[in-house]
């Protein structure tokens, strides 16, 4: 008796194969993609929302280095401009001038409180975005702004809304990494917003107060100090180009 062998599978034609599943990407490890990227705050592919915010933290930025480089000349020329954005020292030197007969210091008031808080909802928004990553950006390479960053991160945490009203005095804790936390941990804009703008009126009230009962003196500094602006200016300018500078060619 004889015993046919087994016969081997038929191969099966390229028609015959299954057709690979197309695939959008998604599944591939996010440091593989640009997004990826750990200078970026995002840990996944950006929305529309991620590129709004992104700009108007953008915006934020480059506004406080503008301000930082006019403020000396604005605090001479125009204090009531400087004080209408939240300038602690210009609304110190509108007190002052209030003493002397300056009669402008309510509507310093009403504008500067909303000048203080004009970007909290953009740091609220940022941390409800990205949480924790955005912190890790703003932190970089320094060991220093980590620390401080970390600092505050457990302060907002701990103190909650509380956190807001302590980050309005001017003292080293990051306001915009307090805010941040708050929007990642879940308080609402209304909450935020509302513990903010009342910070800010009793804030705005203080400094005006202190110019006020600093009075006439205040005023003739600033007319001294207004006389070596463009020197203060400058130098402030040389500093802000020089740490650029430094911080490009340590991260290169």
């Amino acid at each position: 008796m004889t015993t046919t062998p087994p016969q081997p599978e038929p191969v099966p034609s390229p028609e015959q194969l299954p057709e690979p599943e197309p695939t959008d990407g998604t599944d591939a490890p996010a440091s593989s993609e640009w997004w990826g990227d750990p200078s970026l705050p995002w840990r996944r592919k950006p929305t529309r929302a991620d590129y709004i915010c992104l700009s108007w933290l953008s915006a934020a930025g480059v506004y406080g280095i503008v301000i930082s480089i006019l403020r000396p000349g604005l605090l001479a020329s125009a204090p009531h401009v400087l004080a209408s954005l939240g300038s602690w020292t210009g609304s110190v030197l509108i007190g002052a001038m209030a003493r002397v007969g300056d009669g402008w210091w309510p509507l310093i008031w009403a504008l500067g409180t909303l000048g203080l808080v004009k970007f909290d909802w953009v740091y609220w928004w940022a941390g409800k975005l990205w949480g924790r990553g955005l912190i890790d950006v703003w932190s970089g390479r320094s060991e220093r702004a980590r620390r401080l960053n970390a600092r505050a991160e457990r302060f907002a945490r701990k103190y909650d809304t509380w956190a807001i009203v302590i980050a309005m005095l001017p003292i080293p804790l990051p306001r915009a990494v307090v805010l941040a936390v708050l929007g990642e941990a879940g308080t609402s804009l209304r909450k935020l917003m509302t513990v903010s703008i009342a910070s800010a009126f009793v804030m705005m009230g203080c400094y005006l107060a202190l110019g006020y009962w600093i009075g006439e003196p205040a005023v003739a500094l600033v007319e001294a100090y207004g006389r070596y602006l463009w020197y203060v200016t400058l130098g402030l300018l040389v500093v802000i180009v020089g740490n650029a500078w430094r911080k490009s060619r340590k991260e290169s």
